[in-house]
């Protein structure tokens, strides 16, 4: 069942993590490869390097299903991994006294992670050669740092949500200094040619031209015409672009950790504020973060959304995954440090 989308800002997400609590379990592992044997699980048995596929989702889905630790903190939730042609593990993780259930194909706001669609298109729309300014404001290095909380209301246009208060105001002492926020893609989205020249889109104009230029097959909806969180998907269909970005078949793919700035105001002296607290010291390239903290990075990209939608493709562009969630009382990070932890097994075979 769908739930509703709260009338303010897709663009933050908090540390707040629910109560742990024991909880019932419901996985399931599957996958494809062309070519591969089946032992009976439904996953290929053709080995990768070091640990076979069933031993890596073994360890993925224990991870996954642990009732503490971090992926407890975040259940219900639903996961899969998957490679350039096929989805090779999932589960839906079920939570003790709610009955609410993901799946692969569960519509629901991906706030932030709609940045990641944004930089793809900007991209592909300037055939993988980035201006200096594109670069700037996909890195929200831009100065556009005034972007409300409330962000746009759900029948603006692009320009009408940039007129919105103060969202399209420019601070010129912020320019070149890191700001996590929805104003630089709102108005990076609005210029005029040359610039994106999308202004006069509303939602359904806005998703056909995104579509158009990433590809009609990648489903999704904009429930406000906020480029920086304004989509509506699902695991499924978002797995269809991290796809197409390890095939090599959008440009952005080369351009993944291009042109990253640092983050954290604790030891970045040009960077202002970011939803990535405490001693995490990740970079942010265009329109995605680099997760390549020296001490607990592995380097993956990924598009964390306040609701806990947690899209992301590991350092050498071979596999992709997706945790999906929808918690309005936010808990973006906490679905990250899942994710990673689910990533983790999955390279090594060993549950986390």
């Amino acid at each position: 069942m769908a739930l509703p989308i709260q009338a303010r800002s897709l663009d933050h997400f908090s540390m707040k993590y629910p109560t742990r609590v024991v909880i019932m379990l419901l996985s399931v592992a599957s996958a494809s490869a062309c070519g591969a044997a089946d032992d009976g699980t439904g996953l290929p048995t053709t080995p990768t390097t070091g640990a076979d596929l069933a031993t890596r989702a073994a360890a993925a889905k224990t991870t996954a299903e642990r009732s503490t630790g971090l992926c407890a903190d975040i259940q219900p939730f639903y996961w899969e991994i998957g490679d350039v042609t096929a989805l090779l593990g999932r589960g839906s993780v079920n939570k003790s006294g709610t009955t609410t259930t993901y799946t692969a194909q569960t519509q629901m706001a991906i706030a932030s992670a709609s940045k990641w669609i944004y930089g793809a298109y900007v991209a592909e729309r300037r055939n993988g050669l980035l201006t200096a300014d594109d670069i700037q404001f996909l890195t929200f290095r831009s100065g556009y740092t005034s972007f409300g909380p409330s962000g746009c209301d759900n029948d603006d246009t692009v320009n009408e949500c940039v007129a919105r208060a103060n969202n399209g105001v420019l601070t010129p002492t912020n320019v070149g200094k890191f700001s996590y926020g929805g104003g630089h893609m709102q108005k990076h989205a609005s210029l005029a040619v040359p610039g994106m020249n999308l202004g006069a889109m509303a939602n359904a104009a806005l998703a056909s031209e995104i579509r158009r230029v990433l590809g009609t097959e990648i489903g999704f909806a904009y429930t406000r015409p906020q480029l920086a969180g304004g989509i509506r998907s699902s695991a499924a269909d978002y797995a269809v672009f991290l796809r197409k970005i390890l095939a090599g078949k959008l440009r952005i793919g080369a351009l993944l950790g291009s042109n990253a700035t640092c983050t954290n105001p604790a030891t970045c002296p040009t960077a202002l504020n970011s939803p990535i607290e405490g001693a995490e010291n990740w970079h942010y390239s265009l329109g995605h973060w680099v997760e390549d903290d020296p001490t607990t990075g592995d380097g993956a990209f990924s598009s964390v959304g306040a609701f806990g939608f947690y899209p992301w493709i590991n350092a050498s562009k071979t596999l992709y995954g997706v945790v999906a969630r929808l918690s309005l009382a936010g808990g973006g990070e906490a679905s990250a440090l899942c994710g990673a932890r689910i990533r983790k097994a999955w390279d090594t075979g060993l549950a986390q």
